[in-house]
């Protein structure tokens, strides 16, 4: 079994890839203010968790869920099925076809970076549009050791809040609203995916084995020392 095959038998099955809830999408749509007719852009959907509260807050409009991974469509697309309201297609987050009026990207931009991100979905935002994404940060000055030595390995370019947001301010954007994920988004991702763990110990080959104690080990940092990072939910428009 591959590094891949591993993790996506560990994702597999999962409602969320990462920290989020309704709570937490429905503040972004209170900021952003979709029209109902709007057309709505999941980037990097993942199994579409959220693909059905897009679906409520666009009753006249459409959703477009987009990920690179096939497997993940398709489960989509027999799940919700697919018609003039829901497109489930596999593809490149960066290079949707059209335009729309809300791009939506839960914890997903770190794949490209916040710039590289926003400076490619410029040319897909309509007159008025709006982006909101998700982005992992410190929330304070001297995390733990251990904490800092997981972070700088598995996401070596990890900032802060300010960090964020220059980001944001250097790709040409201005910045509506941000808060921090709320601890019950957090849950929503991690509970399963502890319970997800355990389910596939008994048996596992190695290379299985490898990614659940990677993971376990993820989960445990964040019941220990959730307070000191966070995913940063932030709500732009292009400044000009």
């Amino acid at each position: 079994m591959t590094p891949e095959e591993a993790f996506f038998t560990l994702h597999s099955g999962l409602e969320r890839e990462g920290p989020g809830d309704a709570e937490s999408l429905a503040w972004a749509l209170g900021v952003a203010r979709v029209p109902r007719a709007g057309r709505v852009l999941d980037a990097g959907c993942g199994p579409g968790a959220d693909v059905e509260g897009l679906l409520a807050a666009v009753p006249e409009g459409q959703v477009v869920a987009l990920d690179l991974h096939r497997p993940y469509i398709d489960e989509l697309a027999a799940r919700l099925g697919v018609d003039a309201r829901l497109r489930a297609v596999p593809g490149d987050m960066l290079t949707p076809e059209g335009t729309f009026d809300f791009i939506w990207c839960a914890g997903a931009i770190y794949n490209a970076g916040i710039g590289a991100a926003l400076d490619a979905w410029r040319r897909h935002l309509k007159q008025g549009g709006r982006v909101a994404f998700s982005e992992i940060g410190w929330r304070i000055d001297n995390p733990s050791p251990d904490l800092r030595d997981y972070w700088r390995t598995a996401c070596p370019a990890m900032t802060d809040r300010d960090g964020i947001l220059a980001q944001v301010a250097a790709a040409g954007w201005r910045v509506l609203a941000d808060r921090w994920l709320p601890h019950a988004a957090w849950s929503a991702y991690y509970e399963p995916l502890a319970a997800r763990i355990e389910a596939l110990r008994t048996g596992a080959v190695p290379s299985l084995v490898s990614a659940l104690d990677q993971a376990e080990q993820e989960v445990g940092l964040w019941r220990r020392h959730g307070e000191s990072y966070g995913y940063l939910q932030v709500v732009a428009e292009p400044a000009a």
